[in-house]
């Protein structure tokens, strides 16, 4: 079975007309997204009753395009009021640095797990900005941003945690965050929005620089705790892995995602061996992996009833980035077919280096 790339959109101009024109442009995949996100709602027991710009550009209400970029936090929402049912987010990061790759620049990827009719309700969008460095993210149509990389080499990707300090305090939605990194022209600044800014849920966000420079941070709503590169190496799933905060916390997530504790395991092996000479291809191959199928590392898509809507987690997405080279791989569905398309973002200078 095949896919069809990821549509790319374009925009330019003030934050208001960029919004206007993503609307405009990825009209029918936004209406797939409200529609999505609305029924999955409605399925829980709930009436249907720059964002301002995308929802006029796609003739949407700006509650809808809001409800696509706050559908992690209103999503679980539900599922606690609907005594847990629904999909989780997957997700397997990683983050290869300059000294442990062939080529001496840093690899960013990531498999995204999520629903399976996302396939045709993303969209890879590249930004042309006056105020700050221009930026391509990969994102279901009417987000602000999800895994993606700057002008400047910035780069994101983010997985799902929870924990028992979820929802005890109300903050900035998620997407939002990962757009305001996006739109930072330094490292720092990056790392002050992700381990600073209040949230309403947990979440793990991977950055990094093609300088040659990665961080983790497992974010609980109301702290962040650093996780950094071992050999090279960062891999994270869904599970909380620092002692720091899992001797302050709770884990509440792990029965609705206990695949994680082998996935980051498979991926890390996987690219240990292969340290010093770590290639994209290596990286595919590890998020490939099929261990235990069908709750691996590259899922297919399955359900668990007769609904469309029923569908359970699959890998929607796999996204490969070489911030140096400008250059994101995408392969859609990646579990039925291995075919990647390549989006660019012209960079500002030259940022990988050379290790001795």
């Amino acid at each position: 079975m095949t896919y069809a790339p990821f549509p790319l959109v374009e925009i330019a101009g003030g934050p208001y007309e960029r919004g206007v024109a993503y609307g405009r442009a990825a009209v029918e995949r936004i209406r797939r997204s409200v529609r999505l996100y609305a029924d999955q709602m409605a399925d829980m027991g709930f009436s249907w009753a720059e964002v301002r710009g995308i929802a006029a550009g796609a003739d949407c209400a700006f509650e809808e395009v809001a409800l696509v970029n706050c559908r992690t936090e209103v999503v679980q929402i539900g599922e606690r009021r609907a005594a847990g049912r629904g999909t989780k987010d997957g997700c397997t990061g990683v983050i290869v640095l300059p000294e442990a790759s062939r080529d001496g620049r840093l690899i960013h990827a990531q498999n995204w797990d999520w629903k399976p009719e996302c396939v045709d309700t993303a969209v890879v969008l590249r930004i042309r900005r006056a105020d700050g460095p221009d930026l391509l993210t990969f994102t279901e149509a009417g987000g602000l941003a999800r895994s993606g990389f700057n002008a400047a080499g910035l780069a994101i990707s983010a997985n799902y945690l929870e924990s028992d300090r979820d929802f005890r305090e109300l903050g900035i939605p998620l997407p939002l965050i990962r757009r305001k990194v996006l739109e930072s022209a330094h490292l720092a600044d990056a790392i002050r929005l992700v381990a600073t800014t209040p949230k309403s849920i947990s979440n793990n966000m991977m950055l990094s620089t093609a300088e040659g420079f990665g961080i983790d941070f497992e974010c609980a709503p109301d702290e962040a705790f650093a996780l950094y590169p071992e050999g090279g190496l960062l891999v994270h799933a869904n599970h909380w892995v620092g002692a720091i905060p899992l001797s302050k916390l709770k884990e509440t997530g792990v029965d609705s995602v206990p695949d994680s504790y082998y996935r980051d395991y498979r991926v890390r092996q996987h690219l240990k061996a292969r340290i010093g000479g770590i290639t994209p291809d290596d990286v595919k191959a590890a998020l490939f992996d099929d261990f235990a199928a069908p709750y691996a590392v590259c899922r297919p898509p399955q359900h668990d009833g007769p609904s469309r809507r029923s569908s359970i987690s699959a890998t929607v997405a796999m996204i490969v980035m070489q911030p140096a080279l400008g250059r994101m791989q995408i392969a859609p569905m990646p579990a039925l077919q291995r075919d990647f398309t390549s989006y660019t973002l012209e960079m500002d200078r030259p940022r990988s280096r050379e290790l001795p």
